[in-house]
């Protein structure tokens, strides 16, 4: 393992890589700054731009996309009280009232601080739990891995909407789109409707650009050139020392800390869950636990701690069903699944065999962008203020740009321009809609996971359904599919529900 990690680092500080690392992490920061963009968007506008990388420089510069983004929204949540992502969301509770009191520094220096460190805590369990996860589901067949997707599938489905009937809906409908095409099994076309384009199906891209990058900009543009939108407060670097908080309120804060980035490796390994539930999760875990917690919503640093460890904590998290099952853990790890196959390699427990100095190159690439990511924030700050301040009508016209451009870049067909705004018009929908876009991404791409196995694994029992509920391991997660979907459905018909099931359905 020592051996490998020393090869990734290697590879990491060669120069080229570096400086793609340096302007992911600034790129990403930009991207989870600004409210209206988020690290999906990043990812996906950028992974284009992988194509002509090999498979060490393209996934550094995802990875460190990734990175920045997720830290990032902190300083709009902060500055504007304007969450920049989903996972700051719990951060605007009590950062904004510090900035209001004089202690924007200390709110910041405390966000960052403990952004990195979540971060470093889970990328240390994605290194120490993924290899052994990894030999287990070596012994994985058909039938394990399409109880698997089906577990995936209903997790998401049932608690990243608010409502059961939306989030199932979105997941069939992304994997009816990923039918369209040739079958995997049979190799008959299917939904082309006389198409040739639609032979291969809808590039998974294609609609990661469409669905994130293009549905935000179309929901931004509702707004129009005129809309209000808030000025980031100056803040003051005068006689501070280091972060701009004690060393004694960074111990006080540890054990805080510890059970925030336990909570967000977590929910974070779940598939679909998200940052964007950790973060408020362990809010109203700290809340609860702090002897001080009726200060909390008021300006109470811990209230920082706990959103900004748990969101950071989940990225590693996310990474770990990504690298040993194939199965992304949210919507930005979703398009590295596709950075992942640009370059014809394929996550899941055999990674770790055939790719092993790949696979440390990216555990080596997490850790020196989670460190760039600190410094860069802190010492940046001034400048990222500056862009907060970006009018959306001159910035969302050059993403769109960027997001047609590298549609086309993926097989110089205007067929997928056409698709990403397609799929850019349904995201929108969803979004006017209420539906959840991550059971539908996920449904897109573990349809086709779910659909071969399920063949190969009635191939293999004679086209008996039993074998799926005999075999142990494909029972139990069937088993826990189903206690899901019963669970929700209880929890929906409860008059009350309770306060953690109110924000597991946000």
């Amino acid at each position: 393992m020592l051996e490998l990690l020393q090869q990734g680092f290697g590879a990491v500080f060669s120069l080229n890589i570096l400086m793609l690392m340096a302007v992911g992490v600034a790129v990403g920061i930009v991207f989870g700054a600004v409210p209206g963009l988020s690290a999906t968007m990043a990812v996906a506008l950028c992974l284009p731009l992988t194509f002509t990388m090999g498979p060490q420089a393209g996934l550094s510069l995802l990875v460190a996309l990734f990175i920045g983004a997720t830290s990032g929204g902190l300083i709009s949540a902060i500055l504007l009280k304007i969450p920049g992502t989903p996972s700051s969301i719990a951060t605007v509770f009590d950062g904004g009232p510090l900035m209001e009191q004089g202690q924007g520094v200390k709110a910041l220096g405390v966000g960052i601080v403990f952004s990195f460190l979540g971060t470093i805590f889970s990328i240390v369990a994605l290194m120490f739990i993924a290899p052994q996860l990894a030999k287990v589901a070596l012994s994985f067949g058909p039938h394990e891995y399409f109880a698997i997707a089906v577990f995936s599938l209903t997790l998401i489905a049932t608690l990243s909407a608010g409502s059961m009937v939306k989030g199932l809906f979105a997941g069939t409908l992304g994997i009816s789109v990923s039918t369209v095409g040739i079958a995997p099994v049979e190799a008959v076309r299917r939904f082309t409707f006389g198409f040739s384009e639609l032979n291969g199906g809808f590039s998974m891209l294609t609609v990661m650009i469409g669905m994130f990058a293009v549905a935000e900009i179309i929901k931004l543009a509702e707004s129009g050139r005129h809309a209000v939108q808030g000025k980031a407060r100056s803040v003051s670097m005068k006689n501070i020392r280091g972060f701009g908080f004690s060393l004694k309120e960074f111990r006080e804060q540890l054990p805080n800390a510890g059970r925030s980035g336990l909570i967000g490796l977590g929910i974070g390994i779940l598939p679909g869950i998200g940052a964007g539930t950790s973060n408020l999760v362990s809010y109203i875990i700290a809340k609860k636990r702090a002897k001080d917690g009726h200060t909390y919503g008021k300006g109470n640093i811990g209230g920082v701690v706990a959103s900004e460890t748990a969101n950071n904590a989940g990225v590693g998290g996310a990474m770990m069903p990504l690298m040993t099952l194939g199965i992304p853990g949210d919507t930005v790890t979703a398009i590295m699944l596709g950075g992942f196959l640009i370059h014809g390699i394929q996550p899941g427990p055999l990674l770790f065999i055939s790719q092993g100095p790949l696979v440390y190159t990216i555990f080596a690439a997490l850790i020196v962008a989670t460190c760039m990511m600190l410094f860069m924030e802190f010492y940046g700050l001034r400048l990222f203020i500056k862009l907060l301040d970006v009018p959306k009508y001159i910035l969302l016209p050059i993403i769109l740009v960027l997001c047609v451009v590298g549609a086309f870049g993926l097989s110089s067909r205007l067929f997928d321009v056409w698709s990403i705004l397609l799929f850019g018009l349904l995201g929108y929908a969803f979004v006017k809609a209420g539906m959840p876009a991550a059971p539908f991404i996920i449904g897109f791409i573990l349809g086709p996971m779910a659909e071969t196995n399920l063949r190969r694994g009635l191939m293999l029992s004679d086209n008996s359904f039993a074998a799926f509920f005999t075999n142990p391991i494909a029972g139990t997660f069937l088993g826990l599919a189903l206690a899901f979907v019963l669970w929700q459905v209880f929890s929906a018909l409860r008059p009350k529900p309770s306060a953690i099931n109110q924000i597991l359905r946000t």
